[in-house]
């Protein structure tokens, strides 16, 4: 390993740097498809100079269509728990849709050494290689390498960015630029479309009507933003899912849902892009300040309070949610 991180490392830099190395990619947890689309075009990328590399994650993939994916293009993809014991703390990682204390991602026992990302910067990370843009999809960036480098991506690689792309900016309709367009139409002519209609199928399981179910019946709607409460534990895709549900309201601009777990509460909060001045991002960031953690984008964040902060929120903790988040909206939208 260098005595000194070289910031100006340019991506080819950055690949002569991996060769011969033992690479890990690494997402961030729970990874949804963007994220796992994302990771597999990268490792097939350091693939194609020669570098192999093992995708991973930490926590579970129990999504249905997110399983699909992972069949359906033969992505490899193995947890945390199945490289813990091989990982040297020298290998290593590139984190892909996500960063370094970014609050979503485990810090493994390797070295994190790039980040390409699409989410704002949480903390200054002394990476060797950092791309890092506001753009709809972490796909999109990968799918830029591919065609800046002229290397046409597999149909698997392909149709797994352009889903991921499609998924992250729900249909082009959250988050979109340009470079997300550039990316559709440079990917389009390799994908398999026959699979991607079928990932775009079938996307919930019975068990996620318990969650809807409960986010319906207990649904508070103040000043357009709608608050619900899901008093069991759901992994953060289905929150996110539940989140853009009550985002669908006529009457909301701002969804704010969060789930009960055993280690705390689990926050994912959305908004309309070009309809509400709330930054989803700035908002429950400062709603928990004192209590948790959160960021994101403007337009889509999530957030997190440890189960031992809990008792601060005293005897009725969702009012008091409600209180923080309407505190932050107020301040937001004084001026």
């Amino acid at each position: 390993m260098e005595s000194a991180r070289d910031n100006s490392f340019t991506f080819s830099k950055l690949i002569d740097f991996l060769k011969g190395k033992k690479v890990y990619v690494q997402t961030h947890n729970y990874p949804d498809p963007d994220a796992i689309g994302s990771g597999f075009g990268f490792q097939k990328l350091l693939e194609h100079f020669g570098i192999d590399a093992t995708l991973c994650y930490y926590g579970k993939i129990d999504r249905v269509n997110t399983r699909k994916m992972i069949e359906m293009l033969d992505i490899d993809i193995v947890s945390k728990d199945d490289i813990e014991d091989h990982m040297m703390e020298h290998d290593p990682i590139v984190c892909i849709d996500s960063q370094k204390y970014g609050g979503n991602i485990i810090d493994l026992k390797g070295d994190e050494v790039a980040c390409i990302d699409h989410h704002p910067t949480v903390e200054i990370i002394d990476y060797y290689y950092k791309d890092i843009r506001m753009v709809g999809s972490c796909a999109t960036i990968i799918a830029g390498y591919y065609e800046q480098m002229n290397i046409r991506p597999s149909v698997n690689v392909a149709t797994a960015l352009l889903y991921g792309l499609q998924m992250d900016t729900n249909g082009f309709t959250r988050g979109v630029t340009d470079a997300d367009i550039h990316a559709f139409g440079f990917l389009h002519p390799f994908i398999d479309q026959k699979i991607l209609s079928s990932l775009e199928q079938n996307l919930m399981e019975f068990k996620d009507l318990q969650a809807y179910g409960a986010a319906i019946s207990n649904i508070q709607i103040f000043d357009n933003i709608g608050f619900a409460f899901i008093p069991f534990s759901c992994q953060d895709a289905l929150i996110a899912i539940t989140c853009d549900f009550i985002l669908s309201l006529e009457e909301v601009y701002v969804a704010i849902v969060y789930s009960k777990r055993d280690t705390g509460y689990k926050f994912s909060v959305r908004s309309e892009e070009n309809v509400s001045d709330i930054d989803c991002g700035v908002m429950v960031s400062e709603a928990l300040i004192d209590i948790g953690t959160g960021g994101g984008h403007s337009f889509m964040a999530g957030g997190f309070v440890p189960i031992e902060n809990i008792n601060k929120l005293g005897n009725n903790p969702d009012e008091a949610l409600i209180q923080k988040f309407m505190q932050v909206k107020e301040r937001m939208t004084s001026h």
